[in-house]
């Protein structure tokens, strides 16, 4: 049996070249931490937690648990000039961390709020702020204390 993670990754696609860069910055993350990943693609940040709720409801028949041990959410929502903005962000944001406390979830949240294009691209590019590495790296220090009370694998 593989005892490593094993990471579902949801971008949000409205923005592709982000989301590129996004989840470049998340795989080498969970590659350098010998994690397994499963990336998935959506429309926008308003659909990754649906996506992640598909993916919860989805158990592992044979092994009795979810599929995934943990969640990485991705995308980048940037500011227009309707308050269209603001409900992506609050409904996006509000909508994982539901989940993370409904369900104990080990989830990493990057998931770029911002202005402008190079506000976004500031905090996605790989060798800047690195935002969907640190979000996988956030993914993976909370399984590390979900197994410090006990709670992983589930």
């Amino acid at each position: 049996m593989d005892d490593r993670p094993h990471i579902m990754v949801v971008e949000a696609r409205f923005y592709s070249e982000i989301a590129d860069e996004l989840r470049a910055g998340a795989i080498e993350a969970l590659e350098t931490a010998d994690a397994t990943y499963e990336c998935f693609e959506v429309p926008g940040a308003f659909e990754v937690p649906a996506a992640i709720q598909y993916a919860i409801r989805s158990m592992d028949f044979f092994a009795g648990r979810r599929r995934f041990d943990g969640y990485v959410a991705l995308g980048c929502v940037i500011r227009g000039e309707t308050s269209h903005y603001d409900y992506v962000c609050g409904e996006s944001a509000r909508g994982l961390q539901d989940l993370a406390v409904r369900y104990s979830l080990a989830l990493g949240y990057g998931i770029l709020t911002v202005e402008n294009a190079d506000q976004a691209w500031a905090r996605a590019a790989r060798d800047r702020k690195n935002k969907g590495g640190e979000a996988a790296r956030a993914c993976l220090q909370m399984l590390d204390l979900k197994r410090r009370f006990r709670l992983f694998p589930r």
